[in-house]
């Protein structure tokens, strides 16, 4: 047993989705594209401090918090007492895949500091499984233990997903507004959104570029009927300075790539695609954080 575990998960952005859900929740997921980013979320976990309330609890970024995710995990790790610290600069609920990234680190945390002696598909399995059940996530797991701009070409966990991904690193601008609450769309009908999520993966597979990437998220969130009116606006405006974006699901958030927002006058966050999945840190690493496009 180590005295503690840091974990860096990236920031996963989804452009677009079909949502498959099975009673199996390892089988559950969704097919789709996004973009994993090096704004992240950095998890810290050590042995012996939960007291045993409510195993959803971690503290995040200072105040406690309930991340339902994780209880799931601290259960299928046999670690209930864990410690869980997590910071981060991305906001909650606006498509930036916290709750996903919390869960993943939490299973990469407690294996190495528990000595659980799991293999990354069963740590990556076993957060995918707690995100869906707790209903905050189908396939942002599984992208951000990839890495890139990853293609999930089949739903599901490692047991059961398939995923390939776009070879590219384009510089990623994001700009957001608020929250959209994923488990109201998902526990809805999802028959059109769907539908249009299947439309867009098949034309993405034709043409795997980041270009596409946009274009098809732009076009899916308008065919699902997710687009809000202010995502809608920075989309015309982005378009009307010679760009595009997209909006992020599922958040009050548009991202493009490129100098695409900058570029109509809005002042975005900037980063860049991280080109791995999550990552244990190395003790003498553990305040490092990726490197950032400005």
């Amino acid at each position: 047993m180590t005295d503690e575990a840091r974990v860096f998960v990236p920031g996963h952005l989804t452009g677009f989705f079909s949502a498959h859900p099975e009673t199996n929740p390892s089988a559950s997921g969704s097919r789709g594209g996004g973009v994993t980013l090096s704004h992240g979320v950095d998890v810290r976990v050590g042995p012996g401090g939960h007291s045993g309330a409510d195993a959803s609890v971690v503290t995040l970024n200072g105040e406690s918090v309930a991340v339902d995710a994780v209880a799931g995990v601290r259960d299928a790790l046999g670690a209930s007492d864990a410690a869980v610290t997590v910071e981060t600069t991305l906001p909650l609920g606006a498509g930036f895949g916290v709750s996903g990234a919390v869960a993943l680190g939490t299973a990469y945390g407690i294996n190495a500091v528990y000595d659980r002696h799991r293999g990354e598909n069963d740590l990556v399995s076993i957060a995918h499984c707690a995100e869906v059940t707790a209903r905050t996530g189908l396939g942002d797991v599984v992208a951000q233990a990839r890495g890139g701009l990853p293609i999930r070409l089949e739903p599901g966990g490692p047991d059961h997903g398939r995923l390939d991904g776009i070879p590219a690193a384009p510089r990623v601008e994001y700009v957001t507004f608020g929250s959209v609450s994923t488990e109201a769309v998902l526990s809805g009908d999802t028959t059109r959104l769907t539908a249009a999520g299947g439309r867009a993966l098949a034309d993405l597979r034709d043409a795997p570029t980041p270009s596409r990437l946009v274009e098809l998220s732009r076009r899916f969130a308008r065919e699902a009927d997710l687009l809000t009116d202010r995502v809608a606006d920075v989309i015309e405006s982005v378009r009307d300075a010679g760009g595009d974006a997209a909006m992020a699901m599922l958040g009050d958030t548009a991202f493009a790539f490129g100098s695409g927002l900058s570029d109509a006058g809005y002042d975005p966050e900037v980063c860049a695609v991280h080109p791995g999945g999550a990552t244990l840190r190395a003790a003498e690493h553990a305040e490092s954080t990726p490197p950032d496009v400005e």
